[in-house]
């Protein structure tokens, strides 16, 4: 009985053997092993492109040829915020460890000026930075993607543009929340379109397979001759048209000399992790980096998730690094933005220094410190991983959802609102309650200030996470708050981009949350203290990689979306 149960028990240990042997040989090859996957990861705002990413990748491509493809195949199948038409900046770190930041922001037309939103009176003039064809700024989607492909892609461009030009002309299956985000916006659709018929045929529903003929066309001119093919030519000519029906201010000339500067990144260090992040235009970085040096000496840990003292610690955190942006960040080459200053860890601890731990500083009382706008809800980021492990973080947006609502006629494309990004006026906040100064002032060929957040995390100098949100002024709290789920919370990154989340950004004096984000007895605390808090919808959209110390890539995909995660 004794030799019996010997033999079954090594004959059983054989057998695991054989399937630990199984599963390691599946995990090289890249298949999902519980979630886990070797060869590389997308995550991205909506299926169709997550796949074609992972496809590009299956080909050889690498996460900069994969990143390309999700942007153009984005353009067709999230209208939202996937573009063409408007920008964004994306953050890179090789498989060596070299890193590099791309700003492909929009840029004020050169006929642009400081008052151009201003009545005689000095009034700003309502909705005219949003919903007129001078709002939009010059288009960088197009042209970064090109000099991302120019300087770390390895496949044909034509291969990777291709795939969203058979989206567009072939069509795609639409998602509930694609389809009704749609309906919704028919109505401005229609009123800043009366000639065009853009996705306002039919009231849409799940399951509908959308066309876009228009879009699929100056898709091809991309795909077969590059940046000639947007910026030149038949595109930018329509683009021209379209302008000067609207009287709109983006020439021929503005098309032609617009180019995305790639910059060095901004980064820090909180505890033992590496912060890799975008410098300005985006306020995004700077003020990430702020917010964790400002939290780091205190035991969040200790306290826990989204209890009080965790929230308060934050939420002051994050008061005094707006006042900041208001009145220090804007384009670098216009404005010199004293980053350095702004990261001084002495200067950051300082700005704490001042608050009480049994009363809300009021935003009233805190100003900026003392030195020697907002991002749409839908813009969209993506973040994609490579077997041999490089690395690529990409926010991208049109501004306001859909941007300006207008379609460039026969191209089948929307405008872009960033103009809105400017400060019209000091002291006067943007549509998304965000104030700024002179640092962001409109100026002809200035870059608008952003909020968007693209950040790539290292742990003792390896890959650890890549990140990022829409969600305008509230991308910076949203990816400040998914980084420390991580390290302090110890949350899955899975469980870090879907745990409810809160924001304050200095003015208005409010402390915004999801719904169900605190519990009675933490709101209770607060609100004694005198934080006014207000409920609201979903607050950013984040989609995140977390390296796992395996070895494997784990992904996040924000169920406040049609956000999608794909491995192999």
């Amino acid at each position: 009985m004794k030799y019996t149960s010997g033999l079954y028990i090594k004959a059983l240990w054989l057998v695991f053997l054989a399937g630990f042997s199984a599963g390691c040989v599946r995990g090289q090859l890249g298949q999902n092993i519980s979630g886990h996957y070797k060869n590389g990861m997308v995550v991205c705002a909506y299926p169709d492109a997550a796949k074609i990413g992972i496809e590009i990748m299956q080909k050889g491509g690498n996460a900069v040829d994969a990143a390309v493809a999700v942007q153009f195949a984005l353009a067709v199948t999230h209208p939202q915020a996937g573009n063409i038409g408007g920008g964004g900046f994306m953050v890179y770190r090789s498989a060596s460890g070299k890193t590099n930041t791309l700003d492909f922001r929009e840029k004020a037309p050169a006929q642009a000026s400081t008052d151009m939103y201003l009545d005689a009176a000095g009034n700003v003039i309502p909705n005219k930075s949003l919903y007129t064809h001078q709002a939009s700024g010059i288009p960088g989607s197009v042209d970064g993607m090109v000099e991302a492909h120019k300087k770390y892609g390895k496949l044909k461009w034509a291969d990777l543009v291709d795939p969203a030009v058979k989206l567009a002309l072939n069509g795609f299956k639409m998602t509930a929340r694609l389809a009704a985000d749609i309906n919704r916006n028919a109505g401005q659709f229609k009123k800043y379109n009366p000639d065009k018929n853009y996705l306002t045929t039919k009231v849409w529903q799940e399951g509908d397979v959308l066309v876009q003929e228009d879009l699929g066309h100056t898709l091809e001119q991309i795909r077969d001759k590059g940046r000639a093919g947007f910026y030149d030519g038949t595109v930018a000519d329509m683009m021209v048209a379209e302008m000067k029906l609207g009287n709109g201010l983006i020439t021929k000339a503005d098309l032609q000399n617009y180019h995305s500067i790639w910059r060095k990144p901004v980064t820090g260090n909180y505890k033992e992790y590496k912060i890799i992040t975008m410098p300005p235009p985006s306020s995004g970085g700077v003020a990430l980096l702020q917010l964790l040096k400002s939290v780091e000496p205190y035991p969040m840990h200790q306290w826990g998730f989204n209890k009080d003292s965790t929230v308060q610690l934050m939420v002051e955190a994050e008061r005094r690094v707006y006042a900041d942006r208001s009145k220090y960040l804007g384009d670098p080459d216009f404005y010199k933005v004293p980053v350095d200053s702004l990261l001084n860890t002495k200067y950051i601890l300082s700005r704490m220094q001042n608050f009480n731990w049994n009363a809300a500083t009021p935003s009233t009382s805190i100003q900026p410190g003392a030195i020697a706008g907002y991002e749409s809800e839908q813009t969209t980021h993506f973040s994609i991983v490579d077997r041999e492990g490089n690395a690529v973080s990409i926010t991208t947006t049109l501004n306001d959802t859909f941007g300006a609502h207008i379609f460039v006629k026969g191209a089948g494309f929307l405008l872009n609102n960033e103009m809105d990004d400017f400060s019209s006026k000091p002291g006067v906040p943007n549509m998304y309650g965000l104030l700024g100064g002179k640092a962001n002032s409109i100026q002809p060929n200035k870059r608008m200030l952003s909020a968007m957040t693209p950040t790539i995390v290292e742990k003792n100098g390896k890959l650890f996470m890549v990140v990022g949100t829409p969600g305008g002024s509230t991308i910076i709290t949203s990816v400040f708050q998914t980084v420390l789920n991580v390290i302090e919370f110890d949350k899955s990154i899975q469980g870090a981009v879907a745990a409810k989340r809160f924001h304050s950004q200095w003015m208005p004096d409010l402390l915004y949350i999801e719904k169900d984000a605190l519990d009675s007895l933490t709101t209770d605390k607060l609100q004694q203290k005198g934080y006014k808090i207000t409920p609201r919808g979903p607050i950013g959209r984040v989609d995140g990689i977390l390296k796992t110390k395996w070895g494997y890539y784990e992904g996040g995909a924000d169920p406040r979306g049609d956000d999608t995660k794909m491995g192999w």
